[in-house]
């Protein structure tokens, strides 16, 4: 995939840049994976704002996501490579032997017409789906799952990818994007291959108006709001606004919010680079 730079034209034009679209092949996705998404437009079940800067936004459909990779022993092969609006990456479509339709994250490389499989003595090649148990040290995956039939939870977004780094008794010591190294068990199952559309970190939406079709609506610093709206609002001109807080009073940029006695903190080997 490229990203294209559009011409100044007009001043939303100027900075923007976009995916191209080239590995697309279908424009209207499965309608048996689809279903309505309603927007709550950051509002509880009784119509008040738990969430701010949510709002608007374009009407979408959801793609129901095989993030399990279940089906093992049974071969499938890419029909589509299609877009997806509620994620980074792209999704494959996948016709499976037995007649039935799944959609995946779509790895770099995996091409239409392309079969894959899941399962435990599966080969490990691009959209391949196994524990990491049988995995060779040193490959490359994504779509991780933390406990073993949970589904696939880590490495999910555009571009990104772990690491098989090592194994030990029955874990396995996975590299993550962030540089953390943890332990996860080695019964959980990943993909093998790097998120697709990696170039999505270069993308640049170029207007605000962009960011409205997504449903974001302006974001306010504290320190431009009154003190009874923030902790670092108020002050003579353009005060400093304290330390670094939220709405609520917790510290931020630099204070550790992680739960001291957090179970998962015994599985992590190093922590991520800050």
């Amino acid at each position: 995939m490229a990203v294209r730079k559009l011409k100044p034209s007009t001043p939303g034009q100027r900075h923007k840049v976009i995916g191209t679209f080239s590995e697309i092949t279908a424009s209207a996705p499965e309608k048996s994976l689809v279903y309505g998404a309603r927007k709550t437009g950051g509002r509880n079940h009784v119509g008040k704002m738990t969430m701010r800067y949510i709002g608007g936004g374009h009407k979408q459909k959801y793609r129901v996501i095989d993030f399990k990779r279940n089906k093992d022993g049974v071969p499938a092969v890419v029909k589509t490579i299609e877009y997806d609006p509620n994620r980074s990456a792209r999704i494959a479509l996948l016709f499976y032997a037995d007649g039935e339709k799944r959609y995946i994250l779509a790895p770099n490389g995996l091409q239409v017409g392309q079969t894959v499989v899941s399962g435990a003595d599966v080969a490990p090649e691009v959209g391949n789906a196994l524990p990491m148990a049988n995995m060779p040290l040193g490959t490359l995956i994504h779509n991780i799952e933390l406990r073993p039939g949970q589904g696939a939870s880590l490495v999910r977004s555009a571009g990104v990818f772990a690491q098989l780094a090592g194994r030990e008794d029955k874990y396995a010591i996975v590299k993550l994007p962030s540089g953390e190294l943890r332990k996860v068990l080695a019964a959980c199952k990943a993909t093998v291959g790097v998120v697709g559309n990696s170039d999505h970190a270069l993308e640049k939406s170029g207007k605000a108006g962009r960011s409205r079709w997504l449903g974001r609506r302006p974001h306010n610093r504290g320190v431009s709001m009154n003190p009874v709206d923030h902790p670092m609002g108020g002050g003579e001109g353009r005060q400093s606004g304290g330390h670094p807080r939220s709405r609520k009073g917790l510290l931020a940029k630099g204070y550790k919010t992680r739960t001291p006695k957090k179970q998962s903190n015994k599985l992590i080997i190093e922590r991520r680079k800050k």
